[in-house]
Formats: structure tokens, C-alpha cells, sequence
């Protein structure tokens, strides 16, 4: 795939062969919106508070007596229905923080990517060097480019005098290669890249995916040759069977709930020998994994007479 090159002065300069991987990815839209959704989400700070009637002040006589007042019963200024009072139900500190795996968040920028590129809202530039770091210069660079939307300006590395140019520019946002993301790219309509950004791109996030490119998450470098595992090697491998002979139990054989599962699965407990490594304690230190869920695992080992002694 090839990708046409211009240089500030919006001049044709060449082309640049670019990887089918990067840039020819299909297009994931419930995979991006769960990255974009989780990106919104983590931006959260979550520190909305309100004060509830037990911590406002005032309120310690009541306001006027119980009866012959011709007016309701009230027994503190406190309550929610006054004026100063407490609100009843109202916002407290939380964490909106979503996990969101590394192989997804890659995926998705490589299908918003490939989007942009097969769209050409895509401009590469041979380079990006100005002079004294003022809007004009980058106001004309844009207007050489016939850029007149919104637009994200990538480089390779930090650029401060491209940031100090671009930072009164409405629309225009500067970012390092390093740190692109999903978010931006979609909230930005021109893709505005230089070649050595391009370049360190398909290094970062390069690569060929086994099976259907875009469906499968496990990447492969150009240059490794994908060796064919024989037959016998693969049973053998999925079997996993033990020293003895026999067949090894794996976590999933345990038949846990779903909570206590999950629990060992945000914990990066997969395998039986991690789980059996693990102490007593070390096991209740899991967050969220308590004295219920610790009784569940020990039933289901003991059941297969693989109980660790230090459990007892």
C-alpha cells in the first residue's frame, strides 16, 4: 500500500510504501467504541460530592414546636426539604475506571487508522521544521494543504515549536507519536502525519496477525517465519498432560462460580500451578476474594486431591 507524501508547501514529494497491517486494517466498530467508551470513562475524576444532613451544620433545636403552629412538623433545619439542608441522595466519590486490554486498544488504532487512510484524510509530510514557533507559519502550512476542518498533527517526538504554533490554531491538535490514541484520531477529521512518525508507527504497533487480518489479536513480526506445529506436538501440547501420564486438571476443570473465577482471572491466576503455588494468605490478599470464595477453591481441590499442605 502506498500513501502519497507532500511537503509544507503542499508540493507533491513522493510516496511511501506503508504496511498492509497498520494501515489496511478492517474497520472494528463495537471493538472502537468499547476503546472510545473507556477512554471517556477513565477521563472521569469522580470527586462530584455533595453533603448529606448529617453534614451540613445547624439544625441542633428544632425549628418551631411540634403542634399549634398550623404549619408541619419539623425537627431539623438539616432535613432536605429546608433551604441549607442536606441533600438526599446525592453524588458521591467513585472511580468510573474501565480495563481495557492492551491487545484491544491497539487493535482499535489500527482500524481507526486504516479507516482514515482508506477515507484520505491521511497527509504525510516529508517533515515538519519551523522556524520560530509562531501560528502564522503553521496557519500557512495548513492552508498550503487545503486542511480546513479539524485536524491532528503527529509527530516523532515532541515538537515545541510546533506545539507553540498550533496552540491558538481552533480544531488543530499536536500530539507525539507515542502517545497517539483512538480518542483523538476520532475526534480529529484530518490525520496529519510526518514520514518519520509513519515509520516509528510500524514499528510500535506493527505487525501480521494469524487467521483473518483484524480478528485475531496475536501478532506476528514481517521477518518470522510462522513454523507449522506437527499434529502430534499439538495434541500433545493441548492435552497437557502431567509427568505420570495423566491428564493435568486446569483451573477450568475446578467448575468455580463465575465470581470467584473472575476474581482469579483479574488476579493472572490461569494455571493450576500458579494457583496451587499460592499460600493461604496470599490467596486472601486478592481483592475481593474472600473467606467464601477461599472455602469454594479448597472444596474443589481437595475434591481432586491436589489441596497445597500450607492450606490446611
Amino acid at each position: 500500500m502506498k500513501l502519497e507524501i507532500k511537503n509544507t508547501q503542499g508540493e507533491n514529494a513522493g510516496d511511501l510504501d506503508v504496511r498492509e497491517d497498520v494501515f489496511n486494517v478492517p474497520i472494528k466498530p463495537a471493538l472502537v467504541h468499547q476503546v472510545m467508551v473507556g477512554q471517556l470513562a477513565n477521563k472521569r475524576q469522580g470527586t462530584a460530592k455533595t453533603k448529606t444532613r448529617s453534614e451540613v451544620s445547624g439544625g441542633g433545636a428544632k425549628p418551631r414546636p411540634q403542634k399549634h403552629t398550623g404549619s408541619s412538623r419539623q425537627g431539623s433545619t438539616r432535613s432536605p426539604i429546608w433551604v441549607g439542608g442536606g441533600r438526599a441522595f446525592g453524588p458521591t466519590p467513585r472511580s468510573y475506571r474501565k480495563r481495557t486490554p492492551k491487545k484491544m486498544r491497539r487493535l482499535a488504532l489500527l482500524s481507526v487508522l486504516s479507516d482514515k487512510a482508506r477515507q484520505s484524510n491521511v497527509l504525510l509530510l516529508d517533515s515538519l521544521e519551523l522556524k520560530e514557533g509562531k501560528t502564522k507559519e503553521i496557519v500557512s502550512i495548513l492552508s498550503a494543504l487545503n486542511v480546513s476542518g479539524s485536524a491532528l498533527i503527529v509527530t516523532d517526538g515532541t515538537n515545541k515549536k510546533l506545539v507553540q504554533s498550533a496552540g491558538n490554531v481552533g480544531g488543530v491538535r499536536t500530539l507525539p507519536v507515542q502517545v497517539l490514541n483512538t480518542l483523538d484520531l476520532l475526534n480529529r477529521k484530518q490525520l496529519i502525519i510526518t514520514v518519520d512518525a509513519v515509520k516509528r508507527i510500524e514499528e510500535i504497533w506493527g505487525g501480521i496477525y494469524k487467521g483473518d487480518l483484524g480478528s485475531s489479536v496475536t501478532p506476528v513480526e514481517d521477518n518470522e517465519a510462522v513454523e507449522e506445529i506437527p499434529e502430534e506436538q499439538q495434541i500433545a501440547e493441548g492435552s497437557k498432560e502431567s509427568e505420570d501420564g495423566s491428564e493435568k486438571p486446569t483451573i477450568s476443570d475446578l467448575g468455580l462460580s463465575t465470581r470467584t473465577n473472575n476474581l482469579l482471572i483479574q488476579a493472572e491466576i490461569t494455571d493450576m500451578n500458579d494457583l496451587t503455588n499460592l499460600s493461604k494468605s496470599e490467596l486472601l490478599n486478592i481483592s475481593g476474594f474472600g473467606e467464601k470464595s477461599y472455602l469454594e477453591v479448597r472444596e474443589k481441590l481437595e475434591n481432586l486431591n491436589i489441596l497445597p499442605s500450607d492450606w490446611d
